[in-house]
């Protein structure tokens, strides 16, 4: 199942996408203020990002471009009345990748997000190992992978974070008991069970990389 974040500050417009989203399959999290969008994105990990462009406290373009800044790259698809070319034009120049003019039928937004992103290779591929990030299953030349909650949630924080360092404490959050020690023993399960590299950086955290 698809996560998605949608902002709109028109409350009655938000409900009626979010329960249309909704039957279609896909789970929403919903923003009605530009602010908020931050506080979502914290603690939680979305699929696609829809987002309104005049909303309160802090316009969609400064949303995304404030997402984009801190290395965040999740699809994002803007629905706004803002018609001129300026507009769009910034949209896309931000890192947006599709862009909806008010009014729009609902439908149209469900075909282009399964246009757009269900009917794509989504797998991250490395060496021998391939990941699915939506269905968050792991094979190894082609043969499924069976890992253990813990080790699954941290191989997900590395692999969506590819060529990028997580912190050490992102990591040990996933832990029952977090400490650097099981940190270290579960990334040698993970090294040994996919044979891939994770890199070490030390006193920022790990990465795995691809070259």
């Amino acid at each position: 199942m698809m996560k998605i974040l949608l902002l709109e500050d028109d409350k009655i417009l938000c409900d009626s996408l979010k329960e249309y989203l909704e039957s279609e399959g896909y789970e929403v999290d919903t923003a009605h203020r530009g602010t908020e969008v931050f506080d979502l994105t914290f603690s939680n990990r979305y699929d696609i990002y829809i987002l309104d462009v005049n909303v309160p406290d802090t316009n969609g373009f400064d949303v995304l471009s404030m997402l984009k800044d801190a290395g965040d790259e999740t699809p994002t698809i803007y629905i706004t009345a803002l018609t001129d070319i300026a507009s769009i034009s910034k949209a896309f120049s931000i890192g947006a990748e599709d862009y909806i003019k008010k009014p729009f039928d609902p439908e149209e937004l469900v075909i282009r997000i399964k246009n757009k992103y269900e009917q794509t290779d989504r797998h991250i591929c490395i060496g021998e190992v391939s990941y699915d990030p939506v269905e968050r299953v792991v094979y190894r030349e082609g043969n499924l992978v069976s890992m253990g909650e813990v080790q699954q949630q941290i191989f997900h924080e590395l692999i969506i974070n590819l060529n990028r360092v997580v912190d050490s404490y992102t990591l040990m959050d996933f832990l029952s008991n977090p400490n650097a020690n099981a940190l270290r023993v579960n990334l040698a399960k993970l090294k040994s069970k996919l044979g891939i590299e994770i890199k070490n950086i030390r006193g920022q955290g790990y990465m795995i990389e691809k070259l």
